[in-house]
């Protein structure tokens, strides 16, 4: 059936399931070729983000051997050296991909190697680290944020699960860390803002409300993902977190700081960027996507008010008496 052949039918006989069947066959036959040229796009782009992922691995490996074969030539006595090179390699590699097993294996070679009375300090500085370069590879944003949180969180909870003497010492060293990287990481950002790149700067425009909404909820986001990792914990750890958590609502108000104080910069620094972001969508409301968006919502408005108009008249018609 074409457009043509609509002409021969009457809607107003049509009910809506009948209307719907109609249109989406003509829909179905006129859009076929855009249809399948859409699925083949799509399939592409699953065949390319699989060839990107397998580039990235190999890369990491590529990373880690280079590392590994500079390590080798070290002296193992030359604690400086290799305290640098690790240092290096800890900002080269991609840690979000492997940041739960490097947590565990730092937590667990920081009780194994430290006194006890320098493992808690330990495991917090490894934590901070570990939570600001993670953090500072990609964008900061509320879920990605809150995946890294929470990634940390839960392999420290493993290692205190399986160390019931140490569990506190190791939790609070652990939230302790995560916020000290969390203040680092929006303390880079804040900074960094003057120096952004054209290019950086357009993305944070197209972003700026999400941006400025994160900034502005990063001690609920911190608290959120305790309770969260509390809720799935056993009832020991879930115990800890908790009154740790309590404990914690009193030590953000830093975090709190930075996090407005990095929003107003940012506010002050692109309200002029914003305002031109403005005038485009403004511009962009001429565009035939735009009119037809707000074509669909007259008509949604058209849909709910006739909806509403019958069934205000169904409930007269049923109170009123019948004379």
């Amino acid at each position: 059936m074409g457009l043509s052949e609509l002409k021969n039918i009457e809607f107003n006989k049509l009910n809506l399931h009948e209307v719907k069947e109609t249109i989406q066959h003509v829909i179905d036959t006129k859009t076929k070729n855009l249809h399948d040229a859409l699925a083949e796009l799509l399939l592409q782009k699953e065949l390319l983000e699989k060839s990107i992922q397998k580039k990235h691995s190999e890369l990491q490996e590529a990373k880690y051997a280079i590392f590994n074969e500079v390590e080798s030539m070290i002296d193992k006595n030359d604690v400086q050296t290799l305290s640098k090179l690790h240092q290096a390699k800890l900002q080269s590699i991609d840690l979000f991909d492997i940041l739960s097993e490097t947590v565990e294996g730092a937590i667990i070679t920081a009780l194994e190697e430290s006194k006890d009375s320098e493992a808690k300090n330990m495991i917090e500085e490894i934590i901070r680290e570990l939570t600001f370069q993670t953090i500072k590879e990609g964008t900061l944003n509320t879920i990605r944020v809150r995946k890294i949180l929470s990634t940390i969180l839960h392999s420290s909870i493993d290692i205190a699960e399986a160390s019931p003497n140490l569990s506190e010492d190791i939790l609070d060293a652990t939230l302790r860390g995560m916020r000290a990287g969390l203040f680092e990481s929006i303390d880079r950002f804040k900074k960094r803002l003057a120096f952004m790149p054209l290019e950086a700067k357009h993305i944070l425009i197209e972003d700026y409300d999400t941006i400025m909404e994160d900034l502005n909820q990063t001690d609920t986001l911190f608290l959120q993902v305790v309770q969260t990792q509390a809720n799935e914990s056993s009832l020991a750890i879930r115990k800890i977190l908790l009154e740790l958590n309590k404990k914690m609502h009193y030590d953000l108000e830093e975090l709190i700081y930075i996090s407005k104080e990095t929003a107003q910069v940012m506010k002050e620094r692109f309200s002029q960027l914003a305002k031109k972001a403005v005038k485009r969508a403004d511009s962009a409301l001429k565009s035939e996507t735009a009119k037809e968006a707000k074509r669909m919502g007259i008509q949604a408005w058209g849909v709910a008010k006739t909806a509403l108009s019958s069934a205000i008249k169904t409930a007269k018609s049923k109170i009123e008496p019948k004379e």
